[in-house]
């Protein structure tokens, strides 16, 4: 069953590049079988428990997310795969809310940090080494198929260990971190080193599919008065599925039919062959921004207006959206490929 899933998965993504168009789901596309409209689930890909270096047990971390309002949620332990069947026996709810398999899998080379989350692999990935930090990458990533689970790199500035050049020679990974919430990951970059999500631009200018992903990476969930504690709700992805269930989530993060947050909440992504269309969910008091960003990182298109509204104009490689709230929190769109 979970190789089927993976299978298809991978059809559906190349199906979409085939196609020219490899983002959000088109317009007219945004039903299930049956015609039952695709629904968002809030979910977290990347926390700790007790069983690695979180300060809570497993129970407790799911408890706290579920009472937060989230629906889906990877226990992700460092090489620790931390069983969920009891937890989704007791927390776990139909359309509600679910437990989803996974594990980060900690290697390094050198003293450089090699982290790459398997979501929902069938069984405990052991960290593979390699000869440089791209091939120590590459092959945990590998293992993470071969064990029939969906890869995403983690926090790539983390003692600055992965380069954009590492990223851009991986194979076979859709996914990575754009905003980890731990405080000790330099996502803004600094010291002549980029930012991640600069180096998203740089790696999808180079024409590399790559999804960004949003995560707390939450390990302390019992201070809450310590600002430097990685804690919880920093970051999330919102993802348009089916149903709750780990296929559906994973096979819509694998084709980018998601978007990740620090906060702003959107009422819609739509994406037709004339353009994109951002709405975002008000709240009658906060303002927005959104930028429509293209090659190199270049802002082509900004509105203050929802619904924010971009047209190809067919010179696009591709085509993202940034939306900044007047409050610092930002969403993330996933890029559209037009060429």
């Amino acid at each position: 069953m979970r190789s089927s899933s993976r299978l298809h998965r991978t059809a559906v993504t190349a199906a979409l590049i085939v196609a020219g168009l490899v983002g959000p789901v088109l317009a007219e596309d945004q039903t299930a079988p049956g015609g039952a409209p695709l629904r968002w689930y809030k979910g977290n890909t990347h926390t700790h428990t007790l069983n690695s270096d979180g300060d809570s047990t497993p129970d407790e971390v799911a408890r706290w997310y579920r009472e937060h309002g989230y629906q889906f949620l990877v226990l992700s332990d460092h090489n620790y795969l931390t069983e969920i069947d009891g937890l989704n026996a007791v927390l776990g709810a139909q359309e509600k809310f679910l437990l989803i398999r996974g594990e980060e899998v900690s290697d390094a080379f050198q003293g450089a940090p090699v982290h790459v989350n398997a979501l929902d692999p069938d069984g405990l990935v052991e960290p593979q080494h390699g000869a440089s930090v791209a091939d120590v990458l590459q092959r945990n990533v590998n293992a993470i198929r071969q064990a029939t689970g969906v890869p995403h790199v983690n926090h790539p500035n983390f003692e600055w260990a992965l380069t954009v050049d590492d990223l851009a020679r991986l194979e076979n990974d859709r996914l990575f971190e754009i905003f980890n919430g731990h405080p000790m990951v330099n996502n803004e970059g600094g010291g002549g080193k980029p930012g991640l999500e600069e180096m998203w631009d740089q790696l999808l200018t180079s024409g590399k599919v790559l999804f960004g992903i949003a995560v707390d990476d939450a390990h302390q969930f019992k201070r809450p008065w310590d600002r430097k504690a990685a804690q919880p709700g920093q970051g999330w992805v919102m993802v348009r599925a089916a149903r709750l269930t780990s296929a559906d989530i994973l096979g819509a993060l694998e084709r980018g039919d998601f978007y990740a947050s620090t906060g702003v909440v959107l009422d819609d992504v739509r994406v037709t062959g004339g353009g994109i269309e951002i709405r975002i969910k008000p709240d009658g008091k906060t303002k927005y921004r959104v930028q429509f960003i293209g090659a190199g990182g270049k802002v082509l298109a900004e509105a203050v207006d929802t619904p924010a509204v971009y047209t190809f104009d067919g010179t696009e490689l591709y085509v993202r959206a940034r939306v900044l709230d007047s409050n610092g929190w930002t969403a993330w769109t996933q890029p559209v490929f037009r060429r």
